[in-house]
């Protein structure tokens, strides 16, 4: 299913959602029926309030890298002050997640990962050491942290790794890059914090343009296809994962611009970027060890990331759509009194994703899990695998696999499916060769 066909559900403050339930204020939706994150007064038509917090997948949205502030904020473009206040914030975010996840690139290194290393830098441990950075008990010093300091309770064998790929002359080469490139990033973090300060629009908007071009450039290294092509999988995730937050930094300069159309498309273009780079790193997955990095990673990235980008999305096309009568009401709205909360994953519990894949691991195996990712991202595979699998029963005379039936069928029921009749053809297969 599609992230942008996705109801997300949004959280108003107690006061806000009595009186929603009252009839008192109503919340916004767009023409299709899409929620948005605002609230209106049923008689006056007044913008009163914004949400407070999202849920998705029935849980507080906690994305991995995407700045929940900037989803919040969109509705702010036209409020100069508190937009710029909202962009802040949501930088401030970015720049904790690049830090972290390209700190970890340094124990992923370069080229094929070692046995069991994945699991001291899995979606649990990234989400606790971005709770640590956003605290700051962690400094991230040039773009990286000291995993060994950050990692001491992992034991000797990861400290010893740690140290091996910091002598590693490709991943040396690698960290240069990184280095110069994160560099880029903050000194364009640093222009458009010392841009909001600027009174004269156009002097702010030609500093805005500046400090985007830094960000490009800082882009290029991070989305660089040479690198990413020699490391294995969990470093390309990684490594992609920091070029999406760069992304998300410039789509946040044409904001702080009110360029709504601008913003549409970068944020419809990583959207789908995401998606293809997302199945690419799936296509590269080689063994048992990288699948378990992966699918929490990136079944949080589907349920989270995407979620927010495309309810960022939402909130901007539905602006677009709205009569001046209506800007200048959103313009005047006064939204001061609802602060954001956002949800922190606790660094004892696991993750949703790690408990769901555990859950899937026992019933599956590595193909069809490979697959179960893939479809997340690439909803024509489902659609082929659904075709061969009606094929195949109508020969075996399963007369309960029709399409209105696997159309109902979870993921992990079509993929083993799938797989399940795949053996099946095979072995006939090899048997008819055997008999010719």
């Amino acid at each position: 299913m599609d992230n942008t066909n996705r109801a997300m559900l949004f959280q108003f403050t107690s006061a806000v959602q009595a009186a929603i339930e009252a009839g008192k204020y109503v919340q916004v939706f767009t023409s299709a029926g899409v929620p948005i994150g605002l609230a209106r007064d049923a008689s006056t038509g007044k913008f009163v309030a914004q949400a407070v917090g999202m849920m998705a997948q029935n849980t507080p949205l906690s994305p991995l890298f995407s700045p929940v502030q900037m989803v919040m904020g969109a509705a702010q473009m036209y409020q100069t002050h508190q937009g710029f206040a909202a962009v802040q914030v949501g930088l401030q975010s970015i720049q904790s997640s690049l830090g972290v996840l390209q700190a970890t690139t340094a124990f992923i290194g370069v080229g094929t990962v070692a046995v069991g290393v994945l699991s001291a830098v899995n979606l649990q441990q990234t989400l606790k050491l971005r709770k640590e950075v956003g605290q700051l008990r962690i400094e991230v010093k040039d773009g990286f942290i000291d995993l060994k300091q950050a990692l001491k309770d992992q034991g000797a064998e990861i400290r010893e790794l740690i140290e091996q790929v910091a002598i590693d002359v490709d991943f040396k080469n690698h960290r240069t890059i990184l280095v110069r490139a994160y560099g880029l990033f903050t000194q364009a973090l640093h222009r458009l914090r010392s841009a909001m300060q600027i009174q004269d629009t156009s002097r702010r908007n030609a500093e805005i343009d500046g400090a985007r071009g830094m960000l490009f450039q800082a882009l290029a290294d991070y989305d660089n296809r040479e690198l990413l092509e020699v490391t294995c999988s969990a470093g390309q995730l990684r490594r992609l994962e920091c070029a999406w937050v760069i992304e998300q930094a410039i789509i946040s300069t044409y904001q702080l611009q009110s360029e709504p159309a601008a913003v549409c498309d970068r944020l419809s273009h990583l959207q789908a970027k995401i998606r293809i780079d997302a199945q690419n790193v799936i296509n590269n997955c080689e063994t048992e060890d990288e699948l378990d990095f992966l699918f929490p990673e990136l079944t949080r990235i589907y349920n989270h990331d995407l979620a927010a980008l495309a309810s960022w999305q939402n909130q901007i096309d539905w602006m677009q759509t709205l009569p001046s009568s209506e800007l200048k009401l959103l313009e005047s709205a006064d939204f001061s009194a609802d602060e954001l909360t956002l949800n922190t994953d606790s660094n004892d519990l696991i993750p949703l994703e790690q408990v769901c894949y555990e859950t899937l691991y026992q019933k599956s195996h590595f193909a069809s899990l490979v697959d179960q990712l893939s479809m997340m991202f690439t909803s024509q595979l489902r659609q082929e695998y659904t075709n061969y699998i009606t094929q195949q029963a109508v020969i075996a005379h399963h007369k309960s696999l029709v399409p209105s039936n696997l159309e109902k069928a979870s993921d992990l029921a079509v993929a083993n499916l799938y797989w399940y009749f795949k053996a099946r053809d095979e072995s006939k297969d090899e048997l008819n060769l055997v008999k010719n």
